[in-house]
């Protein structure tokens, strides 16, 4: 086993906020991310790696590599190596001391306890004490991180946080299956109505419009082909407040240190 070596499953901005404290903290981290990630939040997602072959998110740079092998040179570069291995192949071959499935899925894609001596899922579609050793609740509201060492997390309501009065207003779905275009950028204010994107669909183009005034946090990529309904763009209704595009979010950072909580204990061998 490699004591200081936590694998995180996932990339997006959520597992970027505990990607980020664990690092910041001495870990070395490998991330494990899918072939083609849907990250809305692309600015502060450190899967966008597998697309550019690096990315930066508040300092801290992840670096695609080809297989894990290659992981040691890029931690001893002070960064964070990133591989494409959704089924966690590398898991068995890497042995780490802990692996945190951070891919929010809502539901278990595979992690289990016998992947590593200990075992952490963010949200829900986990039992602790069955699938993984804790649960980290995801959930916004008064348990936001809590620890979960037996049971589950709050199920998946469908319905976003609210901010700024906004909850289901402020996510925007497709409105067709196809390809995405692009006509405005993250970080880009918007007013309700104002079209954002459009998608490229077998039945022509179909226009993707703000849904609420704000300002555009969260965009799928370029190109990107999506189903009808799947999540494509997040509007923040904190004008002036331009910065929240680019940094890790106040719920990832709540989940983090919890998440970092419980490493620190069960590498120390005591009771999280």
């Amino acid at each position: 086993m490699n004591h200081d070596v936590i694998i995180v499953r996932g990339g997006g901005d959520l597992a970027t906020g505990t990607i980020h404290r664990l690092a910041s903290a001495g870990f070395r981290v490998l991330v494990l991310e899918a072939a083609h990630p849907a990250a809305i939040r692309r600015q502060v997602s450190l899967c966008e790696a597998v697309y550019e072959g690096q990315a930066v998110v508040e300092g801290l740079t992840a670096v695609r590599i080809a297989d894990a092998a290659e992981a040691e040179a890029v931690w001893a570069a002070g960064r964070v190596p990133l591989l494409v291995d959704p089924a966690g192949e590398s898991i068995s071959k890497v042995k780490p001391a802990v692996v945190v499935d951070a891919i929010i899925a809502k539901r278990n894609l595979g992690t289990h306890r016998g992947m590593a001596p200990f075992t952490i899922a963010l949200g829900p579609g986990f039992t602790a004490g069955v699938d993984v050793d804790v649960v980290i609740e995801t959930s916004r509201g008064h348990n936001l991180g809590r620890v979960i060492k037996s049971g589950t997390a709050l199920p998946n309501t469908g319905r976003p946080g609210n901010i700024g009065g906004y909850t289901v207003e402020r996510v925007i779905h497709s409105p067709a299956a196809g390809v995405i275009h692009n006509v405005r950028a993250i970080g880009d204010t918007v007013t309700a109505g104002e079209r954002i994107a459009w998608v490229e669909s077998a039945d022509g183009c179909v226009e993707v419009n703000a849904t609420i005034p704000g300002i555009l946090r969260g965009l799928i990529r370029e190109g990107y082909y999506v189903t009808s309904g799947f999540k494509i763009a997040d509007i923040d209704p904190r004008l002036g407040e331009l910065a929240n595009c680019f940094t890790i979010s106040d719920k990832a950072r709540c989940i983090a240190g919890s998440v970092l909580e419980q490493v620190c204990a069960a590498l120390n061998g005591k009771e999280g």
